[in-house]
């Protein structure tokens, strides 16, 4: 077999049991190919010697029977999961050199299934961003190309280099947390699929954390799937994390029928923006009438408080980013910045937050330190969680009117370049997460499919919103969508 690394996971399942391909071959096809694409700059760890270890003992184990379904696979893990013995930085200066001494419970959960870890992939520093461009180990790159434009795009964030990854054929899955969006808008930006599960329903133990009461693991993968596949590998109860819900995971493959004959798919006419462009709106409609033609009934909904779902989110994400950071300052955690003679702890706090820290990391820590402090703590932070109650209780009522999923755009554009949001307002960048931050305030599962192309030639996706616990049933209207658009396409290569 040729092009082993373009294989999906179900593909590279069924050829590793049929005996017509070894975990060995397919992890060999993946590094080449990571080798081949150091222009991209999604892999910034490599781990070739763990990869293939662990693709011997795969073998051994799928020759024995004994092969979960991610046995043998080759994936990518973002840089935010804590891995033993290598280098686990969040993409972070003050993180350099850490090699931590375990392993997050998700990545080893991928390696207790007898997954493949190839190495480490890029993202926005601490997970805040949306174009990986705060990245200490520079700018992740889109495999796609506008038309015939050189132009380098953003694969998203903060989950870039994950997206790129796997949209470049480096691996055949890979690793994504999403805060405010950041696994399903860079999986819009890079044609692949990506599912944030319900809240608690993957472990956040041994994650770097972000905003913790945002912060949830999922799979990036090349179809719907492989998403049922991977998740199902992620999830689960874990006692080490006290968010992380006591269920039990069902086999999430096994209910991916296609059927929707009698779903309620539910439009909310909130997410129609001023300024929406005509492509997005087209493919929102065209979105719709495909569920329609499998059998869904289509309906309008409301969810009157979308619109303070972003300050809000922009108020609750940077004060607990500002409260988890506090304790990398050069005592607890972190490399410490190098000291002048006479300087006592308030300028190493000083320095080593300043060095170790990037800009937009910087900003968030004072915004939320600022809603954070006691003149301001009512004003702002309170009145956000009181929003986000509201946002929540939307979702509820329309799920209790019988509305099954929802569907909308994933992002408010396709990929834009590197480097062109630099000079625009921090708010302007924000606005990247408009679809999909009201999914994690009311700790939702989200997909995202890509379902089409724009004018230049490149991905667009659609987000469905699920109830609470449900991933299966989301899977399988994302499964249903899939089939309807029969998106194809993959970028051409020139790297």
């Amino acid at each position: 077999m040729s092009d082993l690394n373009k294989l999906s996971l179900a593909e590279a399942r069924d050829a590793l049991r049929n005996g017509d391909v070894t975990s060995v071959e397919l992890t060999e096809a993946c590094l080449k190919a990571i080798d081949a694409a150091d222009v991209l700059n999604a892999f910034v760890h490599k781990t070739p010697e763990i990869a293939l270890e662990r693709a011997k003992a795969a073998d051994e184990r799928i020759k024995a029977g004994d092969a979960p379904a991610m046995c043998g696979l080759p994936i990518g893990i973002k840089d935010l999961f804590c891995t033993k013995g290598v280098p686990s930085q969040a993409a972070s200066k003050i993180l350099d050199g850490f090699k931590p001494e375990y392993e997050s419970t998700v990545s080893q959960r991928l390696a207790d299934a007898g997954a493949v870890m190839l190495g480490k992939l890029n993202m926005d520093e601490f997970a805040m961003g949306s174009s990986n461009e705060t990245s200490v180990y520079g700018n992740a790159v889109n495999p796609w190309r506008r038309g015939n434009d050189d132009a380098q795009l953003t694969p998203g964030g903060s989950s870039g280099g994950s997206a790129s990854a796997v949209a470049a054929d480096l691996c055949l899955a890979a690793t994504g947390t999403d805060t405010g969006g950041s696994i399903r808008q860079p999986a819009a930006f890079t044609g692949i699929t990506g599912i944030k599960p319900t809240y608690g329903r993957c472990s956040r133990w041994g994650i770097v954390a972000f905003a913790s009461s945002l912060d949830q693991a999922g799979p990036m993968t090349k179809n719907v799937r492989d998403a049922a596949i991977m998740l199902e590998a992620m999830c689960g109860h874990d006692p080490k994390d006290s968010t992380s819900a006591e269920l039990a995971v069902p086999n999430f493959e096994a209910m991916l029928t296609g059927d929707i004959k009698g779903k309620k798919i539910g439009i909310p006419k909130e997410y129609r923006m001023d300024g929406m462009p005509a492509e997005i709106e087209k493919l929102w409609a065209d979105g719709a009438e495909m569920l329609k033609a499998a059998g869904a009934e289509i309906v309008d909904i409301s969810l009157p408080h979308t619109k303070y779902a972003l300050p809000a989110y922009y108020v609750i994400a940077p004060a607990e980013a500002s409260s988890n950071l506090a304790r990398y300052d050069g005592v607890r955690y972190g490399r410490r910045a190098q000291l002048a003679q006479g300087d006592g702890i308030t300028e190493m706090y000083e320095k080593t937050r300043a060095e170790g820290f990037g800009h937009e990391v910087q900003r968030r820590v004072m915004v939320g330190t600022y809603v954070l402090s006691a003149g301001f703590y009512d004003a702002y932070y309170n009145r956000a969680r009181k929003v986000r109650t509201l946002i929540k209780k939307d979702f509820e009522d329309v799920f209790a009117a019988g509305v099954d999923a929802i569907l909308t755009p994933a992002t408010p554009s396709a990929a834009f370049g590197l480097g062109e949001m630099t000079e625009a307002d921090p708010v302007q960048m924000y606005l990247n997460d408009v679809f999909t931050v009201t999914v994690n305030l009311a700790g939702l599962p989200g997909i995202s499919v890509p379902a089409g192309l724009d004018g230049q030639g490149l991905p667009l996706g659609l987000q469905l919103i699920g109830r609470p616990w449900e991933e299966g049933d989301l899977l399988n209207t994302a499964y249903a969508l899939e089939n309807a658009a029969g998106f194809v396409a993959k970028p051409g290569k020139w790297w």
